[in-house]
């Protein structure tokens, strides 16, 4: 991991030097005259905006969009080479986590002095917590997409079953509903917690106190609400009702009853319908339980950002696009297409996003926030992974392990 985060930082600095030496490139231009904008998309998403981008040109004919899809697992390298070379998109879509490094390098233009002509980019329109994902440096250099946050999912029957007419909604109700699903024996387990998720500490941990991350960029893991969030997440595993390592398929152990909680994003909706539409009525999602009563309800806010490269050859069309898609009707449109969920706030009071499963993922975002906002955090997530992997699976004393991760992400953070 050292050796891959020293590749990442001569990388960053590298292409660092290159940025601050370039000038903007000549605008490209179609054979009819029409100016060329280059957009990256990411995974499926890329695959869903030809739709979208369709609408944009026939609202701006002089414009030729085109898209390039990006897959997931191979964006992060070429993002890092195509600011390298100077040879990348106008417009990128930006994973959350990956927007402080790429910001932190000077790769992303900054949009502060667009707001007043497009007002679809003013941070007031979005969730409190996907305002954090704009900034850096007060620079304003992402404009969110689309979000998603993490929820529980339940079976109300077997739920109801154990003595639960509703989810959950503290620590001490969780553990109590997951051990009473657990005593069902026959292979059955009461809750699945992904401790391969970087992320998968942060609500209970937020919950508990800890801010993970000072703001004097700090690592707390060693602290005693890191750890006490990581003591409570790993009873589960000691006790049963959570398996350690697993390669059952989750949704059919869902729908089959063995697998009766989970906590996961939208996309399980369609999911659920779709692979184990048996089940339909007796599921449901709530908010993630707090740890005490009266407490706050805390998730990690996911999801994709629109960035304008600062190298871009036609930054003043890309910011247009960028526009474009924040506004609340075509994030709508969008969401028909695809289900990701808008980060508007005026998006949701469309009828399109009425119903009871995704009402609750609209209350959760009211609360969740962004995994902490430093450049060094996707290096500093594997730490966390690795360290729970030692922790569950092969039984390492906790805090010793949390002394261990602290010392380890310190030494990243203060690079």
């Amino acid at each position: 991991m050292a050796k891959l985060w020293k590749t990442t930082v001569a990388c960053m600095l590298v292409f660092s030097l290159i940025l601050a030496g370039c000038g903007g490139k000549d605008k490209t231009t179609t054979a009819d005259g029409k100016r060329i904008l280059k957009v990256w998309g990411m995974g499926g998403e890329g695959g869903s905006l030809p739709n979208m981008v369709e609408a944009f040109e026939k609202a701006n004919p002089d414009i030729d969009v085109q898209v390039q899809q990006i897959p997931w697992d191979s964006a992060h390298d070429k993002l890092l080479t195509a600011v390298a070379s100077k040879n990348g998109p106008d417009v990128i879509q930006m994973g959350m986590t990956w927007i402080p490094e790429f910001a932190n390098a000077g790769a992303l233009l900054d949009l502060s002095s667009y707001t007043d002509k497009y007002p679809n980019l003013k941070p007031e329109n979005f969730f409190e917590g996907a305002r954090e994902t704009m900034k850096y440096n007060d620079k304003l250099i992402a404009i969110p997409w689309y979000m998603e946050t993490r929820v529980l999912y339940y079976r109300t029957d077997l739920l109801k079953e154990v003595g639960y007419d509703q989810a959950p909604k503290t620590w001490a109700e969780l553990q109590d509903a997951a051990k009473k699903l657990a005593a069902r024996g026959n292979g059955n387990y009461g809750i699945l917690l992904d401790n391969q998720d970087a992320a998968f500490t942060l609500p209970f941990a937020w919950e508990n106190g800890s801010e993970v991350i000072s703001s004097d960029n700090k690592a707390q893991f060693n602290q005693k609400p890191y750890v006490e969030a990581v003591q409570y997440l790993t009873s589960f595993y000691k006790d049963g009702s959570a398996p350690s390592q697993s390669d059952m398929q989750l949704l059919p152990a869902f729908g089959q009853g063995i697998i009766p909680m989970f906590f996961s994003g939208p996309w399980s909706i369609n999911q659920i319908h779709e692979t184990v539409p048996q089940i339909d009525g007796k599921w449901a999602t709530a908010t993630i339980p707090v740890k005490e009563e009266g407490g706050k309800s805390a998730s990690v806010l996911g999801g994709s950002n629109w960035s304008v490269f600062s190298s871009a050859a036609n930054k003043d069309d890309a910011v247009k696009f960028v526009s474009f898609m924040s506004d609340p009707a075509n994030q709508i449109e969008y969401y028909k297409l695809s289900k990701d969920l808008p980060s508007t706030l005026k998006a949701w009071d469309d009828k399109a996003l009425d119903g009871e499963q995704i009402a609750t993922f609209r209350e959760q975002m009211k609360t969740s926030r962004p995994s902490p906002f430093v450049p060094q955090w996707e290096a500093v997530g594997q730490l966390i992974k690795a360290a729970l992997q030692q922790i569950v699976v092969g039984g390492a004393d906790i805090q010793t392990q949390m002394e261990d991760l602290n010392t380890q992400a310190d030494a990243l953070l203060q690079k």
